[in-house]
């Protein structure tokens, strides 16, 4: 009876749900392709160099790790940005144009903190590379936002960071890579005292200090930005702050910046993230349905100095939210059963034939 169970955080997908999983996956997919993205698709499992903690992705004990004939380790992919960046340096090493590539794969984690969720999980993703702009950021973001209204989404938030805000105040603070990893997990779990334990008796301007403590206050829509200018003097804290506000001004071609809002505490765990972040949440699950960001020195780490910004629609999370809010479409029982007595069987096998060319699916059924 065990041979007929899935082991923990895998499970089998089938009949309806199949169906209306591989529509969902379509429809985005036709959106990306529609912003002038191209498929790519690269390996399952990879070096585990390409994801190591010097690529700043997932820590090496949430890897599905083993080894080859040559005692290489190998592991089974945890994201797939760094595996998009590797392919670029390799392929696209001396493209100076913007590069469009975009995906439909399985991420394999297994971390204890996903007890009970799944550890193989489908990512649908663009990553735009070579392109360092504001117009770039604004674009995946109305990407983003296309994408959830055309699969049935009405009530939805796109959620953005700024890395750079974050790493200028850590930087003139003067904290070391292990307070700082301290102070991130502190702010995304809102942990003020945490906060407070990591910043304690350093040697900080009370300015700096003030506007760490107050990062997980700092969130709203865009309009409430210029507030945020007053709590820092540092020239980089403010520059991420200025791109911010011009971002939200290029959104208003798009038509999509009621969707948007902003939080300077929203800190992502992925290392490699340089620019803005973004996450988009709807009712129905408490974990985002897409995740996203700038990552200007990524593929530089294989060899190719190339700005670069992506997104990543984690297609089960957008499922759950789709089927709680009933908004899930009823796909239709569009298979023709052509049935037929033995006598029949070469007249019903060149009907059957003529309604497959055409298009038609037909499923033969002797009587």
């Amino acid at each position: 009876m065990q041979l007929l169970h899935t082991p923990e955080g895998v499970r089998d997908i089938y009949n309806e749900e199949c169906k209306t999983r591989t529509y969902i996956a379509g429809i985005l997919q036709k959106t990306i392709e529609s912003f002038g993205f191209e498929q790519i698709i690269t390996p399952v499992f990879e070096y585990f160099e390409v994801f190591s903690s010097e690529r700043g992705t997932v820590a090496a004990r949430d890897m599905y790790k083993f080894f080859d004939r040559d005692g290489n380790t190998l592991v089974l992919r945890p994201d797939i940005t760094p595996a998009v960046a590797r392919c670029v340096a390799k392929y696209y090493r001396d493209e100076t144009a913007p590069i469009r590539l975009c995906y439909n794969g399985n991420t394999f984690i297994n971390g204890h903190e996903l007890r009970g969720n799944l550890k193989e999980t489908t990512q649908i993703g663009a990553e735009l590379i070579n392109d360092a702009s504001v117009e770039a950021d604004a674009e995946m973001l109305a990407l983003t936002c296309e994408c959830l209204k055309n699969v049935g989404l009405k009530d939805f938030r796109v959620e953005i960071g700024i890395a750079g805000f974050f790493k200028a105040l850590v930087s003139e603070a003067g904290l070391s890579l292990d307070e700082t990893e301290l102070l991130r997990a502190s702010i995304i779990d809102k942990n003020t005292f945490g906060m407070e334990d990591v910043l304690e008796n350093r040697k900080i301007s009370a300015e700096t200090k003030n506007a760490l403590l107050k990062l997980p206050e700092l969130f709203g829509n865009m309009q409430s930005l210029p507030e945020v200018k007053k709590i820092t003097t540092n020239p980089e804290a403010l520059e991420s702050i200025e791109r911010l506000e011009k971002l939200f001004g290029l959104l208003k071609a798009y038509g999509c910046e009621e969707y948007i809002t902003y939080d300077l505490g929203a800190l992502s765990k992925y290392e490699y993230y340089t620019g803005i972040t973004f996450s988009a949440f709807t009712y129905g699950t408490g974990n985002p349905v897409l995740t996203g960001g700038r990552y200007d020195s990524l593929v530089s780490q294989f060899g190719k100095d190339a700005p670069a910004i992506g997104l990543a629609f984690l297609l089960d999370e957008l499922m759950a939210a789709l089927s709680r809010q009933k908004l899930l479409p009823k796909m239709p029982g569009d298979t023709l059963k052509l049935r037929y007595f033995p006598d029949s069987y070469e007249e019903a096998v060149k009907k059957a034939m003529e309604l497959r060319r055409s298009g038609k699916k037909c499923e033969l059924v002797k009587e």
